[in-house]
């Protein structure tokens, strides 16, 4: 599963573009080099039992590709480990155009085993924006087996206090760009395990998860994922996949979140902002010291 460094002389775009803007201040213009965040499309092969199939195109920031691929096919249940996956390449077809090369991603899978892609019918185009298009359910989650998260850990709430500040400050591809999500996985102390950057957040959440499945770390028990921005359907589908107990996010879960966090047993905690943050389901693994409780 090692990357290659190279396609025909060819290199890949990187996760940085730069360009030039003219920036208007005080009345006057003035032109300056900028970066931006580099968007392009990846397309997901699967490549089993002789046939190569697409299963999934998604825009996303160049750079761990091959944790975004191997990620999104763990979350959606196609590989259940890493044994599942034989090799991941880059396009190396002579037919494809050269500059697109690095924007395909072949994921051999072993024989001799049944893959159910049922699931990724909804998923043939992916924006770095909204998520996967189309309806998305608890049942899907229920009939793929899913487990409800066993209990603990216990964090403070001190911990959860300090992770938008954390995961800040390892956003280096941010400080360049000023437009990237995170996605961080962080223990139950609050250090810092791993860090991805792209301009989705369940792209980044993919990498992350990608990284923890390649790297022999699955399930995430005992560790918290953040993300920057808010929590969605997919971003818990794919925690809960992982096995990740606590997940947390700068802004606002959706109502289907909250759903998935308290039918499969997970802590969300949103709107982290300074000492405050909201607590929609699982606070029995958050411990506030002193312990009261106010209604309003």
């Amino acid at each position: 599963m090692l990357e290659k460094p190279g396609i025909g002389g060819k290199t890949r775009r990187g996760s940085k573009t730069r360009t030039r803007v003219r920036v208007v201040e005080d009345g006057k213009v003035r032109r300056r080099p900028d970066t931006l965040a580099t968007e392009e499309p990846m397309e997901t092969r699967l490549v089993t039992g002789g046939s190569t199939q697409t299963v999934a195109v998604t825009m996303r920031t160049p750079g761990a590709d091959f944790e975004l691929a191997a990620g999104f096919l763990y979350g959606e249940g196609i590989v259940t480990s890493a044994e599942d996956i034989k090799r991941i390449s880059y396009c190396v077809d002579p037919e494809v155009d050269a500059e697109q090369q690095y924007n395909i991603v072949n994921v051999e899978l072993r024989g001799g085993q049944d893959y159910d892609l049922r699931s990724l019918d909804r998923h043939f185009y992916t924006t770095s924006a909204c998520g996967v298009c189309g309806k998305a359910s608890l049942e899907q989650l229920e009939l793929r087996g899913c487990p409800v998260i066993p209990p603990g850990p216990e964090v403070s709430a001190g911990v959860i206090h300090s992770l938008p500040d954390k995961l800040r400050e390892a956003q280096g591809l941010f400080d360049a760009t000023g437009g990237l999500h995170a996605a961080g996985l962080f223990d139950a102390r609050g250090e810092l395990v791993a860090l991805r950057e792209d301009v989705g957040r369940h792209n980044a959440t993919d990498k992350l998860i990608g990284w923890a499945l390649m790297e022999g770390r699955l399930p995430l028990s005992d560790h918290i994922v953040m993300v920057s921005g808010r929590s969605s359907f997919e971003i818990l589908q794919k925690c809960l996949t992982a096995g990740a107990p606590i997940v947390c996010a700068i802004s606002a879960p959706s109502s289907l979140a909250v759903d998935v966090a308290r039918e499969f047993g997970m802590t969300l905690a949103g709107f982290l902002r300074g000492e405050r943050f909201n607590l929609y389901a699982g606070s029995e693994r958050v411990t506030v010291s002193p312990p009261t409780e106010e209604t309003g």
